[in-house]
């Protein structure tokens, strides 16, 4: 499947074409991470990274925990859900536990990057630009202070059980205009499909993912930093 979903760096694809996945989601989540954070990380850290962030999108994390994916407008419960994964990091390297301190930074990481896809931040932060003159995806401000604090701001409800068949792509023509349009199924930034917006999605998910890995290794010594790389 060649996909062109905007730039990274000096003109780099932030997906190549060519690759496949089983898992589409998967394949964005562990992309994005890698992206933005892993050259900072072994390449066995970042693997754990990485299946702790694909983690949250496992059954048991898709029903009853709106804060793992900032769904439902669950904004300040998934933003108290980052703090909490935060200070898993910072206990697990006190402890000298590098695999709890990779697991906490993972879900943190999942958490953040679905903000800009299961939110109307993306469209919102386009709607200043007319069409013609829409800068490019890789000028998205991924933490506009307006935006974040708008009461316009807004993200997709899970409608469940009829939901759950727009996952089934045989499904998906006959089930989304019967979902409202605030659903997770019409809001949705997840994929290629949603050209524009997925652009500019995946480049604000790399600028957030980067802003709070600073931010979370900020106060570590360098042991502690190198025991959470690997």
């Amino acid at each position: 499947m060649a996909y062109n979903t905007g730039t990274v760096g000096d003109g780099e694809q932030a997906f190549p074409p060519g690759r496949k996945e089983t898992s589409m989601q998967a394949r964005y989540h562990r992309e994005i991470t890698t992206l933005a954070i892993g050259e900072r990380f072994s390449p066995e850290a970042l693997a754990e990274v990485i299946r702790a962030n694909l983690g949250l999108d496992r059954l048991a994390g898709q029903i009853g925990h709106d804060e793992y994916h900032f769904d439902r407008d669950a904004f300040r419960e998934s933003l108290d859900f980052v703090e909490k994964n935060r200070r898993a990091v910072q206990a697990g390297l006190e402890k000298g536990d590098g695999h709890a301190a990779r697991r906490g930074l993972g879900r943190l990481t999942h958490t953040v990057q679905d903000f800009y896809a299961h939110s109307n931040y993306v469209r919102l932060w386009l709607d200043r630009f007319p069409p013609q003159a829409a800068p490019r995806p890789e000028a998205i401000e991924a933490l506009d202070a307006e935006l974040l604090a708008s009461p316009e701001l807004r993200s997709g409800k899970l409608y469940f059980p009829l939901e759950v068949l727009y996952f089934v792509p045989g499904l998906r023509k006959w089930v989304l205009p019967r979902l409202p349009r605030d659903s997770h199924a019409w809001m949705n930034l997840d994929g290629p499909d949603r050209e524009p917006y997925f652009s500019y999605a995946v480049q604000a998910a790399i600028q957030r993912t980067r802003t709070e890995f600073e931010r979370t290794v900020s106060v570590l010594s360098p042991a502690r930093l190198s025991l959470l790389t690997g």
